[in-house]
């Protein structure tokens, strides 16, 4: 056995950080419509759309929670390899 876990399988947390990147560049992608009429010269778009650009951090701190998770879940695992018979 080369590896004993699957490649198919999710670990703790995987789901928070995909849906972390998702959101993440939702935000990027509002932040970039968001400062394209400064660059442009255009008008400014409503007030609303610096609300979505948040969503860059909402979603780096959802990702970072998957990490934190998935790191708690391999200290687990590897506690739980250690203890004494």
């Amino acid at each position: 056995m080369r590896d004993k876990t699957p490649t198919d399988s999710a670990a703790p947390g995987d789901r928070l950080i995909r849906a972390g990147a998702v959101v993440f560049f939702v935000g990027a992608v509002a932040t970039l419509v968001t400062i394209a009429p400064l660059f442009l010269g255009t008008t400014p778009f409503p007030t609303y759309m610096f609300g979505l650009s948040m969503l860059m951090g909402v979603g780096f701190l959802v990702a970072g929670a998957g990490v934190l998770r998935s790191v708690a879940a391999g200290r687990r695992r590897a506690r739980a390899g250690n203890q004494p018979s």
